[in-house]
């Protein structure tokens, strides 16, 4: 498949929005033991939330908002490990298990606000994209899209590094799938993309226009 890339802008930030909800935040009061937690007022539910986060130590603060969060993806033996491990390290670029990169940026960002730092300041990157093709069976998803991302980036990228086979289509990409957290239409081409800074920096990117060539793999030519 062939498309036309132009990326617009790539803009760095430790805000992804509409990561937490008033309900999320109003059941981390109950979970933070908020006294009467259900007559605060909508307006002052995060402010509360924080001051209650203030009164656990940090550890303790991480394991409730990762239970909360990734319960049905964690155990609880796994959970007091990463309360531990996210203290000092970017758990949300590190951690194996990429699906879940995003989920732990998230209770990061919500800590590391809460606590106006002592957990590590993590940042990602929304990228402004137009991307079009001729072709009526190209499909535009998150595969598509990364592996015509990553032909306007430097050699030294992390992607082109680590996932070369998977971007040449040489063998399957499901890690495409948590590698960029957000993938908006905006309408006429563009996209609205996000992903950690830790697979793309804005220094990395060295063409701003330019044709990509995708290739999806192939399970019955890889076996012939």
């Amino acid at each position: 498949m062939q498309f036309h890339v132009k990326i617009n802008d790539v803009k760095t930030t430790d805000e992804l929005e509409g990561a937490w909800s008033l309900d999320d935040y109003k059941e981390l009061m109950n979970r933070f033991e908020v006294p009467d937690a259900e007559t605060v007022k909508d307006g002052e539910v995060k402010d509360f939330l924080f001051m209650a986060i203030n009164e656990f130590e940090p550890r303790e603060a991480a394991a409730i908002v990762l239970d909360y969060k990734l319960s049905d993806h964690l155990t609880e033996g796994q959970i007091d490990n990463i309360s531990l491990e996210m203290l000092s390290e970017k758990m949300a670029e590190k951690y194996t298990e990429i699906d879940l990169h995003k989920a732990l940026f998230e209770v990061n960002q919500l800590l590391y606000k809460a606590y106006n730092g002592k957990f590590p300041h993590i940042q990602i990157n929304v990228i402004d994209l137009e991307i079009t093709s001729n072709e009526e069976d190209a499909e535009i998803n998150k595969e598509t899209v990364l592996k015509s991302l990553s032909q306007g980036l430097s050699d030294n990228n992390l992607l082109l590094r680590l996932f070369g086979d998977q971007l040449e289509g040489k063998v399957p990409f499901p890690e495409a799938d948590g590698i960029i957290w957000e993938l908006k239409e905006k309408g006429n081409g563009q996209y609205e993309v996000i992903t950690s800074e830790k697979w793309l920096t804005k220094d990395e990117v060295v063409n701003t226009e330019f044709d990509a060539s995708v290739m999806l793999y192939d399970e019955n030519a890889a076996e012939a």
